[in-house]
């Protein structure tokens, strides 16, 4: 078995309205996402095509879709869709999705809130 590559994706930013609070739900707010694919990149090394890896422009559109999409209550949830989203290429051995949610309804003076979740095929 080929040894396993790295796409990293990082600081993808999204208003959504993901929260517990009706609030979050009606204002919304920013999201980041972080995101790392594990696969072979070998392939795509010796063509020279993108047809060969995965497209982080046509990715980040994806995941975009689903940040700004439907709304669920937590953002480890939402790491879970994003996680789905990105094995859905079976090149795609494993992932780590990292949601950030900077302006949680927090009370104490905080910088980031995020949730990382790893997942990998079966």
């Amino acid at each position: 078995m080929n040894e396993l590559d790295e796409i990293t994706l990082t600081g993808l930013t999204v208003f959504g309205y993901h929260g517990v609070f009706d609030f979050e739900r009606r204002q919304g707010q920013e999201f980041t996402i972080d995101l790392t694919l594990q696969l072979s990149l070998t392939a795509a090394a010796a063509s020279d095509d993108v047809a060969d890896t995965v497209h982080y422009g046509e990715l980040a559109d994806r995941i975009a879709g689903i940040v700004a999409g439907e709304p669920v209550n937590l953002i480890e949830t939402l790491a879970q869709r994003i996680a789905d989203a990105t094995l859905d290429d079976p090149r795609v051995q494993n992932v780590t999705v990292t949601v950030h949610k900077p302006h949680a309804p927090i009370e104490q003076t905080f910088a980031d809130v995020s949730v990382t979740i790893r997942r990998g095929r079966r």
